[in-house]
This record gives C-alpha cells, sequence and structure tokens, in this order.
C-alpha cells in the first residue's frame, strides 16, 4: 500500500513515500540495513555540532531487550507497535559537554537525527512510526539514563504490514487519505501569517 504525498510542489520520493503505519510485517530487519538507518541520523547537523541525540534500540529476535523496550511504550501504543520487527527510543543531552551550559536545541537536534533516519529508512522500503505515547521515567530506570539526559519519544521500524490486523480505528487512519496545511499557512515573509511572497503566484 503506497500513500505518497500529493505535493504542490515537487519534492524527493524518498520524502514523498514517508509515511508513519501502524501495521507492520513479519520480517525482520537485518543489521546491515539498521546500520544504514542510524548512519544517516548520526550525521545530522546540530548546534555546535554537539550531536546530542542517542537511541536505543531492540530487535525482536533479542525477546528480553524487545521486552524491556516495549515496557517503555504507553498502553495504547504497545497494541500495535508489538507487530514492528524493531522498537526504538529518543534521547538527548540537554547541556552541552563543552561548558555544561544548556542546550536548548537538542529536542530540535535529535529531530533532525530522527529525521535522517526516516529518509534513509524509506530509502530502503521501510517505515518509521515515532511515538510521543512512552514512559519515560521507565526507561530511566531500566536503561539508568543519566540525569542530563531526556527520554523524549519512542519509535517502531519495519516493513508496512496489513492494515486489516489493526483494530477497527486504527484501520481507518492507516487507509485515509494524507494530508498537511497548506505552505501559505506555514511560510512567512512581511508579517505574521502573511503568506511568503514566493508563494503568491
Amino acid at each position: 500500500m503506497h500513500k505518497n504525498a500529493v505535493t504542490d510542489y515537487p519534492i524527493h520520493d524518498h520524502l514523498a513515500q514517508r509515511w508513519s503505519p501502524r501495521a507492520f510485517a513479519d520480517r525482520p530487519v537485518s543489521a546491515e540495513l539498521l546500520g544504514s538507518l542510524f548512519e544517516a541520523g548520526r550525521w545530522a547537523a546540530s548546534c555546535y555540532n554537539e550531536q546530542p541525540w542517542r537511541f536505543i534500540v531492540a530487535q525482536r529476535e533479542q525477546q528480553d531487550e524487545y521486552e524491556a523496550l516495549k515496557s517503555c511504550l504507553t498502553e495504547g501504543n504497545r497494541d500495535w507497535a508489538m507487530s514492528a520487527p524493531v522498537l526504538g527510543l529518543g534521547i538527548a543531552k540537554q547541556t552541552f559537554s563543552l561548558n555544561g551550559k544548556p542546550n536548548r536545541f537538542f529536542h530540535h537536534d535529535l529531530g533532525l537525527a530522527t529525521a535522517g533516519l526516516m529518509a534513509q529508512a524509506t530509502a530502503h522500503g521501510l517505515y518509521v512510526h515515532a511515538m510521543g505515547g512512552i514512559h519515560p521515567q521507565r526507561a530511566v530506570e531500566i536503561y539508568n539514563i543519566p540525569n542530563d539526559f531526556e527520554v523524549f519519544t519512542g519509535f517502531a521500524i519495519g516493513y508496512l504490514g496489513d492494515p486489516d490486523t489493526l483494530s477497527k480505528d486504527m484501520r481507518v487512519s492507516e487507509l485515509e487519505v494524507r494530508h498537511r496545511k497548506p505552505l501559505a499557512e506555514l511560510v512567512f515573509s512581511s508579517g505574521w501569517e502573511e503568506p511568503a511572497t514566493f508563494l503568491q503566484r
């Protein structure tokens, strides 16, 4: 099933093809491919090249690790994410290593690394679904995460599965057409909510 973005301007195929499914196939992701995904994330831009992101990853083949990470997801997310062969957590360091001062860009930089990971996944026919529904404190306790790091997101990685395996409500969401706000509501020039000049065509 393909849900390519219908865009107003041309974008790269890998970006148009990226979306966040909840149904994943019962098919493992090779170590080589996983390495490529996180290598793409490793080369993301970051403030002062701090690279504040960290990832914890569990493959279904490693059952104890997988169950531990699954326990860090909220119940609503566990219901569907357990079909994914790979689960993960996105974590970021809140201060600069150089001087210990707060890094107010750490969420932004984790997002850049995750976006790179997602784009690389799409290039390999894989899909990533990021999740806000996690138990950060449980992750801190399980993985002994230092106080200077924030557990921010969860994610599932895998190949596209059958929507019929989902609950009725989730299946409707899985099959509906993707949509986004128009650029004119997002990109401004001369004033707030005044569409950018290049959009006025």
